[in-house]
C-alpha cells in the first residue's frame, strides 16, 4: 500500500482529476480522468498510467447530478480502482489567488473566506474550485489540502506590468493585472530546457490556447508579462469569452439599461467564437464548418492571438522562441499555421509538415526564431507543489538546501 496526491481541476461542467504515486524526486501519475458535460450530460471517462482505459464502471450521472455528489463518488471510485493506496493529500487549480496568495497555500477556513473574497473576478472558476475544496472537507475533514493559484506564476512581473492606468489607491486595493494559466506557464518553463537546452532560459511566448486562451513572455523561465489582467476576460479571443474590449462597450451598455448580471452573462458565456461564428465554441466543430461566420471567427481568433504576441516583443527586448500550448495549441495546425502567417515579418516561419503532423519542433532548422509545440500538464505542477506542503524536509535534504 502506497500514498498518494489525488489532484482535482473542477469547472463549471467538467472535473478533471489525477491520481499521483512517488516521492520529490519521482511523481508519476497513476491514473487520470474527467467527468465531461456536468449540468447537461455527465460522461465519465480514465485512463491508467499506460494510456489504457479503464473500465467504465462509475455510477450512474443525472442532469442534476453536482459536484457535492459527484465528489464523493469520485473519492470511492479512485480507492477502488488504485491497487490499495492510500491518499495523503488533495492538490486543487484555484482560478484566482488575489493580491496576497503568490504561492500554493494549506487549504484553511481562512484561505477560504479570502478565495470566496475573489469569485466575482472569476465567476466561471472560482466558485467551482471551492465547491470542490469544500466537498472533500466535508468527507474528509483530516486530510490535507492545498490550493495552487493560476495567478502565482505571475507574481515575478515588474510593477509597471501589472499597473492599470487609474487612481494609485485602486492599485493599493488589488486592481491590477494578475494573469491568469499560471499552472500551465509552471510547467511548460519547467519543460523547456529539455526542448530547447540553454535557449530555454532566453526569450520566449507561450500561447496557451484553448477554451480559456492567454500569452506569456518569459526571460529566464519566469513570467515578464501576459495577456491576462484583472480578471480572465482580458486578452485574446476565448470560446465564449470576449477577450480585449473598450470599457466604453459596457459603459454604452450599462446606459442602454443593460443590468451586471446580463453584461457578466453576455461577456463570459456569450461571446468569443460562439458569439462571433453563431455556432459553436468549439474549435474544432467551427474548423469543420463551411460557414463563412465560422471561417472569420476563426481567423479573429488567429489575428487577435498573432496581434498580441506580437505587443509582448518589447517586454523581453526581442524574440527568441514560440510555444504552443493547451487544447487548440496543441491540436489545431490551422490555428497556429494562422497565427505564425501574420509573425512572418518578425522571422516566424514553419515547417508545412511538422507542423501538420504536430511535431515538438515546428519551424525549419533555419528559423530565427524556434516554435514547438510542447503539452502541458498543470496536474503535475499541482502534484509536485501539494507534495512539497505536506512533506516534511529530509535532514539529507535540509542540509543541501
Amino acid at each position: 500500500m502506497s500514498d498518494a496526491i489525488l489532484v482535482l481541476n473542477a469547472g463549471s461542467s467538467s472535473l478533471k482529476f489525477a491520481v499521483f504515486t512517488g516521492n520529490e524526486d519521482i511523481l508519476a501519475p497513476a491514473m487520470r480522468g474527467k467527468i465531461a458535460g456536468i449540468g447537461t450530460d455527465p460522461m465519465f471517462s480514465a485512463q491508467n498510467s499506460a494510456g489504457g482505459t479503464v473500465p467504465d464502471d462509475f455510477p450512474p450521472m443525472d442532469r442534476g447530478t453536482g459536484l457535492d455528489r459527484l465528489i464523493p463518488t469520485l473519492l470511492d471510485w479512485v480507492q477502488a480502482h488504485s491497487g490499495g493506496i492510500t491518499l495523503s493529500a488533495v492538490g486543487h487549480r484555484v482560478v484566482h489567488g488575489g493580491q496576497h496568495h503568490a504561492a500554493p497555500a494549506r487549504v484553511t477556513d481562512a484561505l477560504l473566506a479570502d478565495l470566496a473574497a475573489l469569485v466575482a473576478l472569476a465567476p466561471l472558476h472560482q466558485p467551482h474550485n471551492l465547491a470542490a475544496i469544500r466537498s472533500v472537507a466535508a468527507l474528509l475533514p483530516d486530510l490535507p489540502q492545498v490550493a495552487c493559484f493560476d495567478t502565482s506564476f505571475h507574481r515575478t512581473q515588474s510593477r509597471l506590468a501589472q499597473l492599470f492606468a487609474l487612481p494609485r489607491a485602486m492599485a493599493d486595493d488589488g486592481i491590477l493585472r494578475y494573469g491568469f494559466h499560471g499552472l500551465s506557464y509552471d510547467y511548460i518553463a519547467s519543460a523547456l530546457p529539455n526542448n530547447l537546452g540553454q535557449g530555454g532560459n532566453g526569450r520566449v511566448i507561450v500561447c496557451h490556447l484553448g477554451n480559456g486562451a492567454s500569452l506569456c513572455a518569459m526571460k529566464d523561465r519566469q513570467s515578464v508579462a501576459t495577456s491576462m489582467g484583472f480578471t480572465a476576460l482580458d486578452g485574446l479571443v476565448m470560446g465564449t469569452r470576449c477577450g480585449t474590449l473598450d470599457p466604453g462597450v459596457v459603459l454604452y451598455l450599462l446606459d442602454k439599461g443593460w443590468g451586471a448580471e446580463a453584461i457578466t452573462q453576455l461577456l463570459y458565456q456569450e461571446s468569443g467564437l460562439l458569439g462571433v461564428s453563431g455556432i459553436s465554441s468549439d474549435m474544432a466543430i467551427l474548423e469543420a464548418s463551411t460557414a463563412p461566420q465560422a471561417q472569420e471567427a476563426i481567423d479573429l481568433f488567429c489575428y487577435r492571438a498573432a496581434s498580441q504576441l506580437a505587443a509582448l516583443v518589447p517586454a523581453l527586448g526581442g524574440l527568441d522562441a514560440i510555444v504552443f500550448t493547451a487544447g487548440i495549441g496543441e491540436k489545431s495546425a490551422r490555428v497556429r499555421r494562422g497565427i505564425c502567417a501574420q509573425l512572418h515579418w518578425m522571422g516566424v516561419d514553419l515547417d508545412t509538415g511538422a507542423n501538420e503532423s504536430h511535431a515538438t519542433r515546428i519551424s525549419p532548422p533555419d528559423s530565427t526564431i524556434d516554435v514547438l509545440i510542447i503539452p502541458t500538464n498543470e496536474e503535475a505542477v499541482i502534484a509536485r507543489a501539494t507534495l512539497a506542503l505536506i512533506s516534511p524536509v529530509s535532514p539529507t535534504k535540509a542540509a543541501q538546501a
